[in-house]
């Protein structure tokens, strides 16, 4: 069952409740791909064997070769890697790059295509969902609904810092979808977008990277100012707090820092604040669980994870989560499967103070999702 009626007073039902289903994204681990300690298969197969899952998801062009080219024999063996292994394919995360050629921009049919084959491969290597960049406008979203209704995928369009829920390009893509009707369009939720703290872990690579501790102490003040104004109500307020942070760098002598500091305090911590989620919820198709690291207490100290997993629960979201751990970018010195696995800790203890549970059986989140999701007869079924 997707969700359940809690019981109040008297045995009268009350609304009801979500149980999300616990997954990651082998993004988590890019690092150890990169490094070459274990190729795809072999991350998969760690996934499982340590209960990361059993959600799975994974990144097209960095994951498949020759990606979106699948060929049949190739798509047979990876789904039959997922079924050995006991996982449940949630979400391949797609690209929509219309900047690959040098000297021009693709057209909107172009554009179109090069999605379709993606689309198309998702559908080939088992995934019911595609997350799409948040680049993709209104009109492209429209255009790509009866490619995603032909091959039974979900396009859930990940709203990521630096914008939000409320934003105006996210609000015009919520009112489109509207529109145009079709459940086999949504959003992603990333939980970057609802950052409450600076992370200490990236405070801490800064430090080890000489940075003194009058910059770290302004830098943190400096995000936390912008924390309590708000998101930035346009891009040109988005580039002036871009901006601080470069000239913060400069001022206490710090230039080369300038660029990153920017980067991260404005477009991987966003300041929105939790309930703006709910300017979207009945479009949410799939969450990122986006975080940065978990402390000594076994908390995430610069993410509201049990808030976020609160919201989900309380307003009946079923569908998967995917812990994506964005500090392996920066943190070389702590291992991303332990961290992974205490933050799965937190989700499981966050839901079930809300009176759910994370979905942890393979066999419960399948027939989840396959309920949660739309489905195409004859594709998905």
């Amino acid at each position: 069952m997707t969700l359940r009626q809690a019981q109040g007073p008297g045995g009268q039902a009350q609304a009801p409740i979500g149980a999300p289903i616990q997954g990651v994204t082998l993004y988590s681990f890019t690092r150890a791909f990169h490094g070459r300690e274990y190729d795809l298969e072999g991350l998969i197969r760690k996934v499982a064997a340590e209960g990361y899952g059993p959600g799975l998801e994974v990144i097209g062009f960095s994951s498949f070769r020759g990606f979106p080219a699948i060929d049949d024999a190739y798509a047979a063996r990876f789904r039959e890697l997922i079924a050995e292994t006991n996982l449940v394919t949630t979400s391949l995360a797609i690209n929509a790059d219309i900047g690959i050629h040098r000297d021009r921009l693709l057209t909107q049919e172009e554009l179109i295509e090069y999605m379709r084959r993606q689309i198309e491969a998702a559908a080939k290597l088992g995934f019911p969902i595609a997350r799409v960049q948040i680049s993709i406008s209104p009109d492209s979203m429209e255009a790509l609904a009866p490619v995603a209704e032909k091959y039974g995928v979900t396009l859930a369009l990940e709203v990521h810092a630096d914008q939000y829920a409320s934003h105006p390009r996210i609000l015009a893509l919520r009112d489109r979808y509207e529109k145009v009707g079709s459940p086999f369009l949504g959003f992603t939720m990333d939980w970057g977008a609802t950052v409450s703290g600076f992370a200490p872990s990236l405070i801490e690579a800064y430090r080890r990277r000489g940075a003194s501790e009058e910059l770290l102490t302004a830098i943190n003040d400096l995000w936390n100012e912008f924390y309590e104004q708000g998101p930035p109500a346009d891009q040109a307020e988005h580039g002036q707090r871009f901006g601080r942070f470069i000239g913060l760098a400069a001022q206490y002598g710090r230039p080369d820092l300038g660029i990153d500091f920017g980067i991260n305090g404005t477009g991987l911590f966003g300041p929105a604040r939790i309930d703006d989620w709910l300017e979207i919820f009945p479009w949410i198709k799939h969450v990122h669980g986006k975080f940065f690291g978990i402390d000594e207490n076994g908390e995430e100290p610069s993410v509201p994870v049990r808030d976020l997993i609160r919201l989900l629960v309380e307003n009946a979201y079923s569908g998967a989560i995917s812990s994506e751990y964005e500090g392996w970018h920066w943190n070389h010195w702590q291992s991303p499967f332990e961290i992974i696995a205490a933050e799965q800790a937190v989700q499981r203890s966050a839901a079930e103070a809300a009176g759910s549970r994370m979905v942890t059986d393979a066999a419960t989140a399948r027939e989840q999702l396959a309920a949660w999701l739309p489905r195409t007869e004859g594709v998905n079924a």
